[in-house]
């Protein structure tokens, strides 16, 4: 819904807790002041505290950039940020205003609006009807010094990079090193975890077994796999097999239990009790809303049709090994983190609370196993570009034979819900065609492995980057575009997204690290309990050690350090690399003691227990 209003344009979703204003401010002296004059203008004397001004490099026809965020108290649940953008000497501010879980629930919706927001008469850059340079020697170079550089400046000690042009792979490698700190380097061979493009496999399996005829997008997924259930029993009836890997069921995120609760020797079934207990929150095909119980259980129903005797998880590892990798021919990948370990791969890193690089424990990333359909792969730059070449030549393997057919396979970029202007998610895959060209591509994240790969159909070019560091997602769009730039000769851009990055990752990290109190303020860590409990997320542990205390979940643990909120109440706050930045509100509730912890959707409360 729309409205004009004096301060400007003020759009809402269904839910009435959210809002987005645009407003017209004219002439400020900065972005910070242009975001304060539209809040005045928008809702006079409401504004929240001022907390952090971060630049965006000038995109899009703005001269300038600017994001400011707004201090809010977890109590409150809210997101609020401004971002104001300058043309000449006229400032329009874009606010957010509302609900976290309605933002996140809206989130496609939110960043259509954002990155459609343009001066009047700007046109946008447009590779279409241009013909791509092939990936020449000197081209492969440019793009190998970007990651190079990049990777220096954002702190990744190593990148893996395959590229694949003109029929063939015209590179294959990397650059830095395997583990901070020792001279292995990162090679064609080296494994990484590749995490959510695992969901692009599942996918394929599907769309094999939709290609042998075993089973059509639109079957119910009951007709297949009749223990199903989602929710109650009307949303059940109603998700058919590309319900499980569109991103569009209203299914939100639901990483608690994983986070919490998970470890490797909890049953994969462990996936479909799970989804038998949520509901999703908006209708079939309304929203963008990623989930990965769904992916998972994508995975375990195309395994389960392979192998129906099979326990569902082992089941899944040989039907990706069998019906994907063995074709492909790649021998490196792996569902198992053990064999992973024993053989040439990449450590995980991150930064701890105070932006010191540390490698990081394989706590968190072991505990995906239950749910490896949606990312538990790992793999090398080699074994990944013979993936992406696959999906490049449209399943036409190199002895002409085709691995499964052109139509099984396109059907999985079919455009979906839209994640943003000209982005859709797919069945797997993402569509960036923001400059005109179709980017098909997928991310994957997990802690210190953070990757993407590629494939533009227009130019013939597929690429595949990985990355050993927690910093990676600041890699992945800017290798995108200077990819784009390289091939169709576009504007200079990449570097400087990089650049910007690399100022608002520092600035970040300051003013979060100036809020929390290290270690933890004594008043407030005499008083927690030594154990708590919640039903969904199992049980936490407190443990105190002179000024050192730490906090156990099954999975993992964390040093804890404290932070005050602006309404008087105080959150504990994980320090540790692997889980930096899980907050934990500390209460009271009927006499028990509490610990609260949100995601954008979800409340989950652990009140004290019996040690």
């Amino acid at each position: 819904m729309a409205a004009v209003t004096k301060a400007g344009i003020v759009l809402s979703p269904p839910e009435s807790d959210l809002k987005i204003a645009i407003v017209e401010v004219g002439k400020a002296v900065d972005g910070k002041a242009a975001a304060a004059a539209a809040w005045d203008a928008y809702r006079p004397g409401k504004a929240h505290p001022f907390k952090l001004a971060t630049l965006r490099p000038p995109r899009n026809g703005w001269d300038e950039q600017m994001v400011v965020d707004y201090e809010t108290s977890p109590n409150e649940h809210l997101d609020l940020r401004s971002i104001a953008r300058r043309k000449g000497d006229g400032w329009t501010v874009l606010i957010l205003d509302g609900s976290e879980a309605t933002s996140e629930k809206r989130s496609g919706a939110i960043g259509q609006i954002n990155q459609s927001l343009r001066p009047a008469g700007y046109q946008r850059e447009s590779f279409v009807g241009k013909t791509a340079h092939p990936l020449d020697e000197t081209r492969v170079a440019t793009l190998i010094e970007f990651v190079q550089k990049g990777a220096a400046d954002l702190k990744i000690p190593g990148v893996g990079l395959a590229l694949y042009s003109g029929g063939k792979i015209v590179y294959e490698g990397g650059v830095g090193v395997k583990e901070a700190g020792k001279s292995d380097r990162v090679d064609a061979h080296t494994r990484f975890m590749i995490a959510s493009n695992t969901k692009s496999m599942a996918t394929l399996l599907l769309a094999k077994l939709v290609s042998e005829g075993r089973l059509g997008w639109d079957d119910p997924v009951t007709k297949v796999y009749p223990s199903f259930r989602l929710g109650n029993d009307a949303t059940t009836k109603s998700v058919l097999i590309r319900h499980l890997v569109c991103a569009c069921t209203g299914l939100p995120r639901k990483d608690m239990e994983w986070l919490f609760s998970t470890t490797p020797q909890t049953p994969a079934a462990d996936t479909f009790k799970q989804l038998a207990a949520t509901q999703p929150t908006s209708k079939f095909g309304e929203a963008f809303q990623y989930n990965n119980l769904m992916a998972a259980a994508a995975g375990y129903v195309a395994a389960h049709l392979y192998y129906p005797d099979m326990e569902v998880g082992a089941a899944f590892d040989r039907a990706v090994q069998e019906q994907i990798w063995n074709p492909l021919g790649m021998r490196d990948s792996t569902m198992s983190m053990k064999a992973a370990l024993a053989a040439d791969h990449a450590s995980p890193h991150g930064e701890d609370v105070d932006s010191r690089l540390t490698i990081l424990p394989q706590n968190l990333n072991s505990a995906i196993a239950p749910y490896r359909p949606a990312g538990g792969a790992w793999s090398s730059p080699h074994d990944m570009i013979l993936y992406m070449r696959n999906e490049l030549e449209e399943g036409l393997l190199p002895n002409g034979r085709q691995l499964l057919s052109k139509e099984a396979l396109l059907a999985r970029r079919t455009r979906g819900v839209p994640t943003g202007e000209d982005i859709w998610y797919g069945m797997g895959l993402e569509e960036n065609a923001r400059w005109g060209v179709s980017v098909i591509h997928h991310g994957g994240d997990l802690a210190g492995y953070h990757s993407d790969m590629y494939a533009i159909p227009a130019a013939g070019v597929a690429a595949v980057i990985l990355t050993n560091a927690d910093n990676g997602p600041y890699l992945r769009g800017p290798f995108m575009r200077r990819l784009l730039e390289v091939l169709y000769d576009g504007k200079p851009e990449a570097e400087g997204d990089v650049a910007a990055a690399v100022k608002r990752v520092a600035a970040e990290s300051a003013e979060y690290r100036s809020k929390l109190t290290v270690p933890g303020d004594p008043k407030i860590i005499a008083g927690l309990a030594s154990r708590y409990e919640n039903p969904d997320l199992g049980p936490l542990r407190i443990t105190r050690k002179g000024d050192a205390t730490r906090i156990y979940a099954t999975p993992w643990d964390s040093a804890i350090v404290t932070r005050p909120n602006d309404d008087g109440t105080v959150s504990l706050i994980t320090s540790d690399a692997e889980l930096i930045g899980i907050e934990l509100l500390v209460g009271l509730e009927n006499g028990k003691r509490t610990l609260t912890l949100r995601d954008g959707q979800h409340v989950y409360i652990f009140i004290e227990s019996p040690s």
